[in-house]
């Protein structure tokens, strides 16, 4: 028999796959094929240098995302066919890089002050925008969170946050 832990999900079967979320199944030994994928809360920072907002400047933003594999019955078999017998490092760098595609691509068409002055709205557009390519791999984004940062040496947004106000720059 096969056993998964809570924090695992396992796909048994040649033929007709059985999927089990944190149970046990039997697997005739020799015969079945049993593969586990993890259920556990993964976190990725993605992070783009360098990348020119519509202003052209060049900004490096950070963030931290919070994604997990879905356990509805589609959604995981989903998961599974797309990550069985992956890493969780390989599964992470997979979705880290759908994510660091739309931060980047999404970075090019706003303003420094755009970016800045919300950080919350443009950390909720990456996610709403990445959401469905993560979802067709069967990935749920829980949380997604962005640090800009401003200084390294750049006068442009230095002139461009000091433009827009002491209070802003302190917030």
């Amino acid at each position: 028999s096969g056993c998964c832990t809570p924090e695992e999900s396992g796909c048994c079967g040649s033929d007709q796959k059985t999927y089990v979320v944190g149970g046990w199944a039997w697997a005739w030994w020799f015969v079945s094929d049993t593969q586990r994928i993890t259920l556990e809360i993964m976190t990725l920072q993605p992070k783009c240098e360098d990348v020119e907002t519509a202003e052209g400047v060049a900004i490096t933003v950070t963030g931290v995302a919070q994604v997990k594999v879905m356990t509805d019955g589609d959604l995981l078999a989903i998961a599974c066919e797309q990550f069985l017998g992956k890493s969780v490092m390989e599964i992470k760098s997979v979705v880290l890089q759908t994510l660091e595609g739309h931060l980047r691509s999404i970075l090019g068409t706003l303003t420094v002050e755009q970016i800045y002055q919300d950080r919350d709205q443009f950390a909720q557009l990456v996610r709403e925008v990445a959401a469905p390519d993560v979802g067709r791999m069967g990935i749920e984004i829980l949380s997604f969170t962005i640090k800009v940062n401003v200084w390294h040496g750049n006068f442009d947004i230095l002139y461009i946050l000091l433009t827009m106000g002491h209070s802003t720059i302190h917030q």
